[in-house]
């Protein structure tokens, strides 16, 4: 199943409702940072996450960052996303090795540890705006959940999950997100929890095939669910040599000059995709000529 999300209301749009299904943009991130399991996990649900955050945006220049800055063994987790369905992200400790909670799960809580999570929405404005609540599980959902009751009195419904083959590579990520609207009815309330207290989780709903559509379907399909948009997500990075031949130009003058001074090539990596930038002597010294201080 390739890639994608839906949006969608239901109960005469007193509910706002998000699925994806995100495989290959988990798989592309364990591949591109050699994640362990855990780390897979973890960065997998904050991605799946962040892909629904992101959608809820609505200009084509902003941008969502979630942080969870946590003390476990992974050492934070960074993910950015926009409203056109691409997302970004990496963990502190990518090969981070846990044994399996009590329910035999991925350690993700114990991995993230404890902590603060931040959210920042930059729509263009002159500060972006940010809210940050301290981290309730590390498991991901409940602390993003969490987020929106607290910092957006946003009662939120969030599932997510990253099932891993025995070869270590992604078999399924995805998850959901349900919002209820002001003046929600008490008795859609009421439905929706007995609802989503049946569900089976993420992982199980994906490994038997269900799509995004089936998911809502599963919890929303009484409550009048409509179908709004459906689109592709991707795991996109836009660094290039340009954009870190700006950065190094930013350095100035002094600084430059240091690390022409090695004698030695330097090497700039993107943590969002571990790219590695290589610059010979020459071409440092090419672009110490364009800086201005």
């Amino acid at each position: 199943m390739a890639d994608y999300m839906i949006r969608a209301s239901a109960a005469d749009n007193f509910v706002r409702a998000f699925a994806v299904t995100s495989r290959g943009v988990t798989e592309y991130a364990r591949k591109a940072h050699n994640l362990s399991p855990v780390a897979s996990a973890a960065l997998g649900r904050t991605m799946a996450a962040g892909l629904m955050m992101g959608a809820m945006m609505k200009g084509e220049k902003d941008v969502l960052t979630i942080q969870f800055k946590g003390d476990g063994p992974l050492g934070g987790i960074t993910v950015t996303s926009s409203s056109d369905g691409s997302v970004k992200g990496y963990v502190g400790n990518p090969g981070v090795i846990l044994p399996p909670n009590e329910y035999g799960h991925f350690d993700v809580g114990g991995a993230v540890g404890k902590g603060i999570l931040h959210v920042m929405r930059d729509i263009g404005l002159k500060e972006p705006y940010a809210g940050q609540v301290d981290i309730q599980s590390g498991e991901i959902a409940q602390d993003i959940a969490y987020y929106y009751a607290l910092s957006e009195q946003v009662p939120t419904v969030c599932a997510l999950g990253v099932l891993m083959n025995k070869d270590n590579t992604v078999r399924e990520s995805g998850g959901y997100m349900i919002q209820l609207m002001p003046d929600c009815p008490e008795e859609v309330i009421a439905r929706l929890e007995r609802k989503v207290t049946a569900m089976p989780s993420v992982t199980e709903l994906l490994r038997k095939g269900r799509s995004p559509e089936d998911i809502l379907k599963d919890i929303l399909g009484e409550m009048k669910l409509e179908i709004h948009e459906s689109m592709p997500v991707r795991f996109r990075c836009v660094c290039s040599r340009e954009r870190v031949t700006a950065a190094l130009i930013a350095l100035g003058r002094k600084e430059l000059t240091a690390i022409i001074d090695d004698g030695k090539p330097e090497t700039l990596n993107c943590g969002f995709c571990n790219t590695d930038y290589t610059f010979t002597v020459e071409e440092m010294r090419e672009i110490l000529r364009q800086c201005r201080r």
